[in-house]
């Protein structure tokens, strides 16, 4: 059934649905599996539903620092994120969303989703080295 966002259980939902799909994905999910291991992905979940209870509710439970965590996967990939990447996040993030819910809030994550996505490539690419 779908329905509004109205709590942290359904920001769970949302949260742990789209990160299975990204675990499956073959674009992303070598890079989020072989960044995150299976023992650190519930720890992970939780913060990331901290995350999107902040974004969507304005209760500031969230701890961490999305664009250091980007940028050293970054790195780790020796400088080969795309927009791409970020582009097919904010997809699958989006039918995740409409598959499971509907409303303001969903409308919101979506939004949210989308300039966070501009802002994470924007951010990680200034880091970069200069190559030239």
């Amino acid at each position: 059934m779908i329905k509004e966002i109205e709590d942290r259980e359904d920001v769970s939902l949302l949260v742990n649905t789209f990160y299975k799909n990204i675990r499956k994905d073959e674009l992303l999910g070598p890079i989020f599996n072989k960044h995150i291991r299976g023992e650190q992905w519930t720890a992970h979940l939780e913060k990331l539903t901290d995350f999107w209870v902040t974004a969507l509710f304005g209760v500031i439970c969230f701890k961490g620092n999305p664009t250091l965590a980007h940028k050293k996967v970054d790195e780790n990939l020796n400088h080969t994120i795309a927009q791409a990447h970020f582009e097919r996040w904010v997809n699958l993030w989006h039918n995740t969303i409409d598959s499971l819910f509907i409303g303001t809030l969903a409308e919101r994550a979506k939004r949210a989703s989308e300039a966070m996505a501009i802002g994470q490539f924007n951010a990680i690419d200034s880091f970069r080295p200069n190559l030239k």
